[in-house]
């Protein structure tokens, strides 16, 4: 049987084989593999088996499917025949891939073939660079995405681990990550065939949990290379140490020659970003993932490498340097972490201070002992402190400190100062007042000099649990909040990224009008999917999993029906998004952490952060003595000028 009889027999379901499949998207031309093995295929009532006679197809049937009208190709020959697919498999002969290295030590891929050309409709369209692409194409990605096989155990869990390996990107045939959606119908993917740090930590986390190690070791080594990369955002360039926010794996012809590419990393530090926001978080959560792969592999060669003690170091650096702002809190701009459009979450965000304890802690466990760190070892734990006084002590909102805030005095100067930062009783919002329950609190989503945001935000909270951020009762007091106002922060979908939403006025003031945050919906109080797995790791460290098991059961009634969205709108998150794209990498992600963390809670362990006996030792000074006394100023002679 011809290769292109047996692609046509394999597409119709004819028989069953594991196949890969390789995309160049179009304007990043970053290399996707997907691999699947299906060992029955079900059309209607019957059930075809493997044929007879066609056994060489079973375990290496190879499709290449490519992806838009620009799709790059590298260099296998095309049948029109398929348009977008070509069968190559059990033909090692025909096709020839070599891995050679040029004058100046790069590697370059080099393929031949020896196939005769039997058929006229096998043409070679060339592209003005010299690469090769499709001049009919795919007019959507639905034909490559209604290839790709299904599994039949009717498993939601199955379906999930199909997609988040269907969105994989390889960089010289290794998996680097994963990219952020593989919407099939959209026609334009903006950046969402990017590989985002923040989007691939779900990711990561569950390949580490399934024990597949490579892709996130390869993740880890790829993105510390980027971090010295010099960018320019107009004329400046991002302080070192700061990690990009994605990249893309490109496909380019090497030196004009067609039989000859080169893989190149393309990253993304917010200088193409909507707004031109740089990322604040990704570095944070590169050391969260840097450790869980050392505690998950029981590999820890790699924290011990001296490139990624340099870029830890790097990063630790960057987030201690000294500035105007006096606050141990770090200073961050409006969008500059999961919520990244204008959500006036400016200044000291919880989500960041909650990311970033975490790292400094995950960060001292992994520093190398030795005399150059002390230094910064000093100034980490001297933060550490700080931040952990500061978050609990003035974040923290419940119906008694609401109260005391109520009746706070305005224009206090002095060091003992009850209202330190000079918060009007006035600005507590009507809609807290009759909100807040009798049991249980939160952390306040930012706090400023006259300003204190009163909305719930999920991942700053959450966070604080996991990072031990949040005290032991504190933490309670945050899942007995979300237990009590479930209606409002989880209903028909979870889980609300803040409560409320922005509305009116206010709305059009903060977020400049954003058609995109508009209320109830993206980042203005609408449901992610993907916080499913940050809420599980909180509810198995304060050993309450039945929390998490009630809303990843609300979450599978729809998500699989609803492709994956990436978020859902509405007061109850009933309908999906109106910009949503679907195959959400980490909303699938998330799902699969989320279900395998309720199946071994041990594992929740790679994550979560002990609170520190010396620090709680420290902290519980400072409150046992009065923390508004007058600040000692011994020490300080005072000069005459005669």
């Amino acid at each position: 049987m011809g290769a292109s009889g047996a692609a046509l027999h394999f597409l119709s379901g004819e028989f069953s084989c594991q196949f890969r499949t390789s995309s160049i998207l179009t304007k990043s031309s970053s290399l996707l593999c997907y691999e699947h093995c299906l060992k029955s295929i079900n059309i209607g009532d019957t059930t075809y088996q493997q044929i007879k006679g066609l056994s060489k197809w079973r375990y290496c049937s190879r499709l290449n499917a490519f992806r838009g009208i620009h799709s790059v190709f590298r260099g296998e020959k095309l049948q029109n025949q398929f348009n977008s697919l070509i069968c190559n498999c059990q033909q090692p002969e025909r096709f020839n891939e070599t891995i050679i290295k040029d004058g100046n030590g790069r590697s370059i891929h080099t393929i031949s073939s020896n196939i005769p050309n039997h058929d006229q409709d096998e043409q070679m369209i060339k592209q003005e660079n010299g690469a090769q692409l499709f001049s009919k194409g795919l007019k959507t990605a639905a034909m490559v995405n209604s290839a790709l096989p299904r599994t039949n155990t009717g498993s939601i869990e199955d379906e999930a681990w199909h997609f988040l390996r269907a969105a994989m990107v390889y960089y010289y045939g290794d998996p680097v990550g994963t990219i952020a959606a593989n919407d099939p119908s959209e026609a334009t993917m903006l950046n969402y065939d990017q590989v985002f740090i923040r989007d691939f930590i779900p990711s990561g986390i569950a390949f580490l949990l399934k024990g597949e190690y490579d892709i996130v070791r390869n993740f880890i080594l790829h993105t510390l290379q980027l971090q010295s990369w010099e960018k320019t955002m107009d004329c400046y360039s991002p302080g070192q140490g700061l990690m990009p926010a994605s990249f893309k794996v490109r496909t380019v012809p090497l030196d004009n020659d067609e039989s000859a590419t080169e893989d190149v990393l393309d990253p993304d530090f917010g200088e193409a970003a909507i707004g031109r926001v740089a990322p604040v978080d990704s570095g944070l959560w590169w050391i969260v993932l840097l450790r869980a792969y050392g505690k998950c592999s029981g590999d820890l060669s790699l924290q011990g490498r001296v490139d990624v003690q340099t870029g830890m170091k790097m990063i630790l650096r960057l987030c201690l340097a000294d500035g105007f702002d006096m606050f141990p809190t770090l200073l961050v701009t409006d969008g500059s972490c999961m919520i990244d459009r204008r959500m006036g979450i400016h200044g000291h965000p919880l989500e960041i201070q909650a990311l970033y304890y975490s790292a400094l802690l995950c960060a001292r466990e992994m520093l190398a002992p030795e005399e150059a760190s002390t230094d910064l070892v000093r100034a980490l734990n001297n933060r550490l402190l700080a931040l952990s006084f500061h978050i609990r002590e003035y974040y923290w909102i419940d119906v008694k400190k609401l109260n005391e805030i109520y009746r706070y005095k305005t224009e206090e100067y002095s060091y003992d100062a009850i209202n330190k930062f000079n918060i009007y009783p006035d600005q507590i919002p009507p809609w807290l007042v009759e909100w807040m329950p009798s049991k249980g609190g939160y952390l306040i989503g930012n706090l400023q000099p006259a300003h204190m945001d009163f909305r719930f935000f999920a991942l700053g909270n959450l966070w604080s649990i996991v990072s031990s951020l949040a005290t032991i009762d504190q933490s309670h007091a945050i899942l007995d909040l979300i237990e009590a106002k479930w209606e409002d922060l989880v209903a028909d979908m979870p889980l609300k990224i803040c409560y409320p939403a922005l509305e009116g006025q206010e709305w059009r003031i903060i977020t400049g009008g954003d058609p995109k945050n508009t209320p109830w919906s993206y980042h203005n109080g609408g449901s992610w999917p993907t916080l499913l797995w940050q809420l599980t790791v909180a509810c198995i460290k304060m050993k309450r999993p039945e929390i998490a098991e009630k809303a990843i059961k609300i979450a599978e009634i729809r998500l699989a029906r609803d492709k994956w969205p990436e978020y859902y709108d509405t007061r109850r998150g009933g309908f999906i998004g109106k910009q949503a794209r679907l195959f959400q990498t980490w909303t699938i992600a998330g799902y699969l952490v989320a279900k395998q963390l309720i199946a071994n809670p041990e594992a929740a362990k790679i994550l979560i952060n002990v609170e520190d006996t010396e620090l709680l030792s420290a902290f519980s000074s400072i409150l046992s003595s009065n923390p508004r006394r007058k600040r000692s100023r011994k020490g300080v002679k005072q000069s005459f000028i005669i």
